[in-house]
């Protein structure tokens, strides 16, 4: 979804296999790092007392996401990890009006 002049806003939830929640966060740890390459910046980065984690990404326009997506780097990452991977389920959000949140 694209928000205007925003870019794409995105919410990752992150799952990390219950034996590798370390190798995990390395692994995020190494493709937050290649955001910028992509026009992509990390908002925020929330954790769970258990290692999972929850991150809110935007990206320039669509075709920084989709140019991550398909990051060589990112992609050699996940296939090291193999079954170890984290689980992750992304959602494309828009900002609502915070006059709702006062009532």
């Amino acid at each position: 979804m694209t928000t205007g002049n925003s870019g794409v806003l995105l919410v990752a939830l992150v799952e990390m296999a219950g034996s590798a929640v370390e190798a995990g966060q390395r692994y995020e740890d190494a493709v937050l790092a290649l955001l910028g390459r992509h026009h992509g910046q990390l908002e925020r980065r929330l954790r769970t007392d258990d290692g999972n984690e929850v991150h809110v990404i935007r990206f320039a326009d669509r075709a920084g996401y989709d140019s991550f997506l398909v990051d060589p780097e990112r992609v050699a990452l996940r296939a090291a990890l193999g079954d170890d991977a984290p689980t992750t389920r992304v959602l494309e959000v828009r900002e609502v009006s915070a006059r709702f949140l006062s009532r």
